[in-house]
């Protein structure tokens, strides 16, 4: 499953259906209708060719102003998707990004994500897109995407939320967030020297780089720890946080998984 669930592009990292998993009640979630991404502003017509035929019908950008503008989405001329925006910053720099200010080593990079990570769920202009992006979900209008810049952090998270929903067990949340360090082809951006982090960060070595553009089970169990540890369960973070009660668990159950 794990091969055919990326969606090989040229341009766009990390794109990839987060359906097809098992639930704990013994049916999977649905595929072609939960999709999950990096950014699009490098995209070539061949990635939008295969984007558009996904026949997209809402997106949810999870990128703050300035990192939309830095790098628009390239779209198709046949795009017609409800696309959902913050209009603050969502996080100032991604992450990974804001984790690399004063990372030095490939040790103080993964004790800055995991500093980063501990707070993720309560980052208070990223909880509204939290939201939004389970209202996209719940109004079942078509396939969904969301993404932020590197399609990792914000985004991942985001995934794990709603894959607990629908009641994916932990070690596929965990094996699905991993994905990222294939799918998003760090290895052959960080060969090819061509990464804008090297250019912000001039003195930056390949340890580092890996660091902060991959990820780590350390990283999403510290998210769900944190969220563990003031709430109970994630359960409860989904109803008193972001506002999906049990009877909207179940509904989204009832819409996107099979069997």
């Amino acid at each position: 499953m794990t091969d055919t669930r990326v969606l090989p592009l040229e341009a766009v990292h990390n794109f990839r259906d987060y359906g097809g998993y098992a639930t704990t009640d013994g049916r999977r979630v649905r595929t072609g209708l939960l999709w999950r991404s990096a950014q699009h502003g490098d995209a070539t017509t061949a990635d939008l060719d295969a984007i558009n035929a996904l026949g997209l019908t809402t997106v949810v950008d999870l990128r703050g102003p300035s990192e939309r503008e830095a790098k628009p989405c390239v779209r198709h001329p046949g795009f017609s998707a409800q696309v959902f925006a913050y209009p603050e910053e969502t996080a100032g720099l991604a992450l990974h990004t804001e984790a690399a200010d004063g990372a030095i080593s490939a040790d103080m990079a993964r004790r800055a994500m995991i500093r980063l990570y501990e707070g993720i769920a309560y980052r208070e202009n990223l909880v509204p897109m939290l939201r939004c992006h389970f209202e996209v979900l719940r109004r079942a209008e078509g396939p969904s995407l969301v993404h932020c810049v590197a399609g990792k952090d914000r985004t991942g998270f985001a995934v794990a939320l709603v894959h607990h929903a629908l009641g994916v067990p932990r070690e596929a949340i965990v094996e699905d967030y991993l994905l990222t360090n294939s799918a998003g082809n760090i290895e052959a951006r960080i060969a090819s020297g061509a990464l804008p982090m090297r250019e912000r960060y001039p003195g930056i070595d390949d340890a580092t780089i890996r660091t902060l553009m991959g990820v780590d089970a350390d990283y999403i169990d510290t998210a769900i720890r944190a969220v563990e540890r003031r709430h109970g369960t994630i359960d409860s973070y989904l109803d008193q946080v972001i506002g999906i009660d049990a009877a909207a668990r179940d509904a989204l159950r009832e819409h996107y998984l099979e069997g």
